[in-house]
């Protein structure tokens, strides 16, 4: 008996609202999961989420968040199929410059006769159930991640790559691909203008349009016409709750 059901791919009819997740802890990884977001995703790019860690924190979102996503570290099949097997639902895949580049990510997480993904599920079996290899490439996630000059330029052919139903945008790799540096540059015309394209070509292609966002950006991201949307994160919410507690106090 399967103790989960694998979540069905993005529906570019729903918003989604995610927390992202870089610090090795299983705790902070419950508390996370336990709060509602429609999806959770583990950093084990540029969080500090390593493979030992990465089983422990699946096994503490799981019960409480059945859309547990992972940012590989990059566009590698040993990776990707590592954290399928240990139970993600998808993969969010970064640096992807092209539709070649996308096509590889896809087959990476599809089983034959769509992709290469070995067999092997391991703890995918366990919690999914024996059925798991056959249900697999209905329901598993391969989502590029938009964030180069190169992205953008090919940005139809990407979202035309079948498999791929959803995209991320990375808009701080983004901002200085396009030469605009660090930062937040919603406003100038460089980067507003990169953030209609990708959406308006997801629209062309029924695809998903996500982004990594901040409680303030969020509602912003919504309008633009983004509907995968990571509000918070637990490193960055820690400092700014701690941050606030303390500037209060001091300030009475």
């Amino acid at each position: 008996m399967a103790v989960h059901q694998l979540p069905p791919p993005f529906d570019p009819d729903s918003t989604e609202l995610g927390c992202w997740l870089k610090l090795p802890s299983t705790l902070s990884a419950e508390a996370a999961s336990l709060l509602g977001f429609d999806y959770v995703c583990i950093d084990m790019q540029h969080g500090l989420v390593s493979r030992s860690d990465l089983t422990g924190t699946l096994q503490a979102v799981h019960p409480h968040s059945p859309r547990v996503l992972v940012r590989v570290p990059a566009n590698d099949p040993s990776a990707i199929g590592w954290c399928l097997d240990a139970g993600a639902t998808g993969v969010i895949v970064p640096l992807i410059n092209s539709a070649e580049e996308a096509e590889a990510a896809v087959r990476s997480c599809m089983y034959p006769p769509l992709g290469n993904r070995s067999s092997g599920p391991a703890r995918a079996a366990v919690i999914y159930g024996a059925g798991y290899v056959d249900d697999a490439n209905a329901a598993t996630q391969c989502i590029p991640m938009i964030e180069t000059r190169g992205a953008l330029k090919g940005i139809d052919d990407i979202v035309s790559i079948p498999g791929v139903n959803a995209i991320y945008v990375g808009p701080s790799d983004l901002s200085m691909s396009l030469g605009l540096g660090h930062g937040n540059h919603d406003g100038e015309a460089a980067f507003d203008d990169a953030l209609s394209t990708i959406v308006e070509a997801c629209g062309r292609h029924g695809v998903v349009p996500g982004i990594h966002a901040n409680p303030t950006l969020a509602a912003r991201r919504l309008e633009q016409g983004f509907r995968i949307v990571t509000i918070t994160e637990d490193l960055g919410g820690m400092q700014t709750s701690m941050s606030a507690a303390l500037s209060d106090l001091r300030g009475t």
